[in-house]
């Protein structure tokens, strides 16, 4: 694949997580700080970088989520992954462990591998690159050394698999350390090779170190194994600031919006409505359908209409955002609250089609009724807008509406 390093924008992903306590088989964040001296464009390829921090997360949904965030972005994708690896015995699967894992609870606090793997398969080939460098558990160990870890077709991986450390003993992620390192004295070879290197310095005798590029046969130790279908689970995207959870971090280096709205100016807005959704998904189930973050992206995706010039889908979601607002106990002459109202008024006036104006003036009349705003005459203004769209003929109402 050719980068156009001038005009492309990449996004890197580092996930480093592992159980709290005598669960920990690696001491996964330990490389955060290595990584974080890396040039963003370095982690990306690319000349424009978005960097993602996600430190010992806690839910499996959120992780997910910041995958399928980062998965729909059109640009290179790199995910930086050091953790630890567990097999569930119920359906066989590989999962990744996380911050509140446990081997009775691995099902419900653990990454499926296949989730991820299934999130990146629907990306275009050769925009994918996976650096793992992971620590596997007994039972996973057997599995990874005989069927190896998938990912799919058109991903490239680079990496490394150890067996467990010695009992009461904690692995570090040096190959990726090493990796850091190299590219930290102001080198940067090409990935394979910066493998390879990496490999020959780290060990042990015994790892897995996968070599997998898209252009090339997958090795033995990569080899390809069908990737189960990912269960029918809504999760939910990343939250402007993220979750606290207890004695965990994550961290989101990159606000979204303004991702969002630069795809909008573009054109784009079909894809800008969907990343959208998305976090505003999150935000409804992390906080509830009333919350003020779900109110945020309801409020985003209203200037997301008016963008995409929809004025009558602005004027319904700014409506729902004060209404949502009132119901929250805030008072009327709240800025936020005369913000949300005086944008529908202004995007009903925008409105070129007289019957969804006159559909959507009676409900914006009895919001201005309670939000009468800080200009004068506001709501007789609406009245008499919707005097003439329905006494006027066809064609005048559309003039009026103009």
């Amino acid at each position: 694949m050719t980068i156009n390093r001038d005009t492309v924008s990449g996004t890197a992903l580092l996930i480093a997580a592992a159980p709290a306590g005598k669960g920990s088989l690696i001491d996964a964040t330990s490389v955060l700080p290595t990584l974080a001296a890396v040039p963003p464009s370095i982690l990306t390829g690319t000349t424009a970088a978005t960097v993602i921090e996600l430190t010992d997360p806690a839910d499996p949904q959120t992780v997910l989520t910041r995958i399928r965030a980062a998965a729909a972005t059109p640009g290179p994708l790199s995910l930086y992954i050091t953790g630890q690896l567990h097999l569930d015995h119920k359906q066989h699967l590989i999962h990744l462990a996380l911050a509140r894992t446990t081997p009775t609870t691995l099902r419900y606090t653990a990454l499926p591998w296949h989730w991820l793997a299934s999130e990146l398969k629907l990306r275009r080939p050769g925009t994918t690159t996976v650096v793992i460098d992971v620590v596997a558990a007994p039972d996973a160990w057997q599995l990874l050394r005989t069927e190896g870890l998938a990912l799919g077709h058109g991903i490239r991986v680079y990496g490394r698999i150890t067996p467990p450390p010695p009992r009461r003993r904690i692995t570090e992620p040096a190959y990726l350390k090493a990796l850091a390192t190299t590219w930290r004295s102001g080198n940067n070879p090409p990935l394979a090779q910066l493998h390879e290197q990496a490999a020959a310095q780290t060990g042990p005798d015994d790892a897995l170190f996968l070599a997998v590029d898209h252009t090339a046969v997958p090795a033995p130790a990569a080899s390809t194994v069908p990737v189960p279908n990912r269960p029918h689970q809504e999760p939910a995207p990343v939250p402007t600031a993220p979750p606290a959870i207890s004695g965990n971090t994550e961290v989101a280096e990159e606000d979204p919006l303004p991702a969002i709205f630069a795809t909008a100016h573009a054109g784009r807005h079909d894809e800008a409505a969907s990343l959208t959704a998305i976090w505003e998904g999150w935000a409804l189930r992390t906080y509830g359908a009333g919350s003020l973050q779900a109110i945020h992206w309801l409020e985003v995706r209203a200037d997301l209409a008016r963008l995409a010039d929809d004025p009558a889908r602005s004027c319904e979601l700014w409506m729902a955002a004060a209404n949502a607002r009132l119901a929250r106990q805030q008072p009327p002459d709240d800025p936020a609250v005369e913000g949300a109202v005086d944008r529908a008024h202004h995007q009903w006036q925008e409105l070129r089609d007289p019957q969804r104006a006159r559909e959507l003036g009676p409900p914006l009349v009895s919001l201005r009724r309670h939000v009468p705003g800080r200009r004068s005459g506001a709501i007789e203004a609406v009245h008499r807008r919707l005097e003439l769209l329905h006494t006027m003929p066809p064609v005048r109402a559309r003039r009026a509406a103009s």
